[in-house]
């Protein structure tokens, strides 16, 4: 179910692109956003990684708790074995990046390695390969260059009605432009965030499978969120925080209805039951 759900919200979030760009220049405009989020959605496969890794100033490692912990993790399960990262963050958090299982890139903050047990830690990094092995990488890097290809052509679209270009034949309708500039990029926000909250859910049940104790992961989570809640990670890139296991922006309120990760009480709660059940 989480599969169909996927691509059904993918499909969603292209057919939003090729609508907001046939509104601004008809056809043309529909294959130029095709063609836009194609390029977009290259370079975020192949260079993901580096990108994100560069971005938080992470440093490769090859021994101590957090290299050993992932390798015994692959080695249990079968699993390739990633690059290991260490980013100089005092916030406890961890992510997953790269094109596929055979290029990929495990980090965690330095934080995350002083308020967690090894179990925990494993349990943590555990979700971390899951998100490997589901290919939520590739499908977290589409989703989010859709995204900012929609946002960007929402951007033109204003501009070109300022400056009166835009379409100009009959069928041309100012006000539907209008309208979709405003909604596009909300509703790509919305399929954004049911997709990663989605993924999380899965990537939390396939991760106590790997670790081999639900709780682990559960009371590990329990930990993360609220040191975020404490001490939110600064200077934080909007579009790298789903990535992230817990949402590493700092919210509360109605904010949080519009975050990519869902209710953290939820996901306990499911991994609670995995072993009541």
């Amino acid at each position: 179910m989480n599969t169909l759900k996927t691509v059904l919200l993918m499909t969603l979030m292209t057919l939003l692109l090729v609508a907001l760009g046939g509104a601004i220049g008809g056809q043309g405009g529909a294959t130029f956003a095709l063609v836009m989020a194609g390029v977009m959605n290259f370079g975020s496969y192949w260079f993901s990684d580096r990108i994100v890794i560069a971005m938080y100033r992470g440093q490769e490692v090859h021994s101590g708790p957090l290299y050993e912990v992932v390798a015994e993790l692959c080695q249990r399960n079968g699993l390739p074995m990633p690059r290991v990262y260490i980013l100089p963050q005092s916030t406890p958090n961890a992510f997953a990046t790269g094109r596929n299982p055979e290029h990929a890139v495990v980090a965690a903050t330095e934080g995350i390695l002083q308020i967690l047990s090894r179990d925990e830690l494993m349990g943590v990094m555990a979700h971390e390969l899951a998100h490997v092995q589901n290919r939520d990488i590739l499908i977290g890097s589409i989703a989010a260059t859709i995204a900012g290809a929609i946002s960007w052509l929402a951007h033109m679209a204003q501009w070109a009605l300022i400056f009166g270009g835009g379409r100009d034949d009959e069928d041309s309708n100012p006000l539907a432009i209008i309208g979709m500039m405003i909604l596009a990029p909300i509703a790509a926000m919305l399929v954004q965030m049911a997709i990663s909250r989605s993924r999380e859910y899965q990537a939390d049940a396939t991760g106590a499978q790997y670790c081999g104790n639900p709780l682990s992961l559960a009371n590990a989570l329990r930990k993360l969120e609220a040191a975020n809640r404490r001490l939110p990670m600064p200077q934080v890139n909007e579009a790298t925080a789903h990535m992230f296991i817990v949402n590493p922006l700092k919210g509360n309120g109605i904010a949080t209805l519009f975050s990519t990760h869902p209710p953290m009480e939820e996901r306990i709660r499911r991994l609670e039951s995995m072993v009541l059940g």
